[in-house]
């Protein structure tokens, strides 16, 4: 039931109640943080837990309502597995299948043909940490030979108890919107281990606003200019009237804002991280202390970078990075990278929900990087093209690689926030299905590129003579 309160001020913001319920509740992460440095640094484990898992569940009370009782069946049901299956690879499949089945079940009966904030959108998050825990566990029983330097940093040496299950799991610095940790990690957080101040909380206040303050300017970006550029407009008959150039424009700068709905969430609670320590990761090599554990987003380079690959880099860094090490490090015994980053890209569509919409922006996405890659390979084999690369004339193919870049970043983000066939459809028509025709094109001509632009090794040998 929707109390006054919340209806005046989604009102006064010009925006939906559950929208404003979620960065309301991301915001009260910076008191629950204040909270634990002052009352339960170093405290005995228990009543950490105990701290984490109360104000999580009070969140997703106040967001989901007796809805939350979703996530805790799956933390449930998760710490079962754990303890009646053990370091198996039976446990970390039932583990896999009854998650992803649960969320996808979720996002069946809950779906609409619009974006919704609803339980399944934090569930999403527990449902690769509870993945991720099963597979922690499994590594835990490996030799540390057989391990990775990244899998001995994560594996669990004991089975963890229910309620360190459930303080993982609710921890207000991730629940709702991310980042993704391990429990190793939260451990270390709950044994006092992450701060730069041995015996004290981590003097952590001024990165933490920062962090803060730079969401907020993200948020503003995208509440003042959002409704300038709204979803809906996709599917007048006014935007399939505008000039080609204008329909392309108006979709590279709807992408920029419409991406500030999801930096300015993970930025802002990537400031709760630090605060309460779980954010510090240690010193760089002159020694200087660093915050980056949780970054979901490394802002800077997402706006200058022209690549394609390194804006994924630089966007919601912390789910790639599980994905990472999780689903395409574990398919190696493929034997084939394409075929392992495909099945990966696909584990992504999948999870994010079951609209056509996500299949195909991950797809683009497929075919953009290659492209990509095989593009800068040529550029790098070129003596002209490097020349080119490092001359006054750079700045202005800086321009228009950027340009490039930006519209075809947004290309891919239509059928994802658009969803339905019908819908995405009919965008990608009124742009004459330019991205699917510029990439193709690119991909069919590189061939030849390549002979006119890159001397064979022969002549190379001779040049040099």
């Amino acid at each position: 039931m929707a109390a006054p309160w919340m209806e005046k001020l989604s009102e006064s913001l010009g925006s939906s109640e559950p929208a404003v319920r979620l960065i309301l509740s991301v915001l009260i992460g910076y008191p629950f943080a204040l909270i634990y440095r002052k009352c339960f640094f170093r405290r005995p484990p228990c009543a950490v837990h105990l701290f984490h898992t109360l104000s999580g569940l009070a969140l997703a009370a106040f967001n989901f309502g007796s809805q939350l009782y979703h996530s805790a069946v799956c933390v449930v049901v998760q710490f079962l597995l754990l303890r009646l299956m053990g370091r198996t690879v039976t446990a970390v499949l039932s583990s896999f299948l009854f998650q992803m089945t649960y969320l996808l079940c979720g996002y069946y009966y809950t779906a609409t043909d619009q974006y919704d904030i609803k339980w399944t959108m934090p569930h999403c998050v527990l449902t690769l940490k509870l993945i991720g825990l099963s597979f922690d566990y499994y590594d835990g029983g490996k030799e540390r030979s057989q391990l990775s330097a990244e899998q001995q940093s994560s594996a669990l040496s004991a089975v963890p108890s229910l309620l360190e299950v459930c303080g993982f799991s609710y921890f207000y610095g991730g629940f709702l919107v991310g980042p993704q940790f391990t429990l190793r990690s939260y451990q270390r957080l709950v044994s006092g281990e992450l701060t730069d101040c041995p015996g004290q909380p981590p003097s952590s206040v001024l990165p933490a606003m920062k962090r803060f303050f730079l969401g907020l300017v993200c948020l503003t970006i995208f509440t003042v200019g959002g409704p300038y550029f709204p979803d809906s407009y996709f599917l007048t008959e006014e935007y399939e009237a505008q000039p080609f150039w204008f329909r392309c424009l108006y979709m590279l700068i709807w992408a920029k804002i419409t991406l500030y709905k999801y930096v300015s969430c993970w930025v802002i609670a990537e400031g709760v991280c630090i605060l309460c320590g779980m954010g510090y990761n240690g010193k760089d090599e002159k020694g200087v202390h660093q915050w980056d554990a949780c970054a979901n987003m490394r802002v800077w380079h997402y706006e200058t970078t022209p690549l394609f690959t390194g804006t994924i880099a630089s966007f919601n860094i912390n789910t790639n990075a599980w994905v990472a090490r999780h689903v395409f490090k574990r398919l190696k015994f493929l034997g084939n990278k394409m075929a392992s980053q495909l099945l990966t890209l696909l584990f992504l569509a999948v999870w994010h929900g079951l609209h056509s919409g996500y299949l195909v922006c991950f797809s683009l996405e497929f075919i953009i990087v290659n492209v990509e890659r095989k593009v800068m390979a040529v550029v790098r084999d070129s003596p002209l093209l490097m020349r080119l690369a490092t001359s006054p004339l750079y700045p202005l193919i800086y321009g228009v690689q950027q340009l490039l870049h930006w519209l075809f970043m947004a290309y891919p983000l239509v059928p994802f926030c658009l969803f339905t066939y019908d819908k995405w459809l009919k965008v990608y028509s009124s742009v004459y299905f330019c991205g699917h025709v510029f990439f193709f094109t690119i991909y069919l001509i590189l061939p030849y590129l390549r002979k006119g632009l890159v001397p064979r090794k022969g002549e190379d040998v001779k040049k040099d003579a």
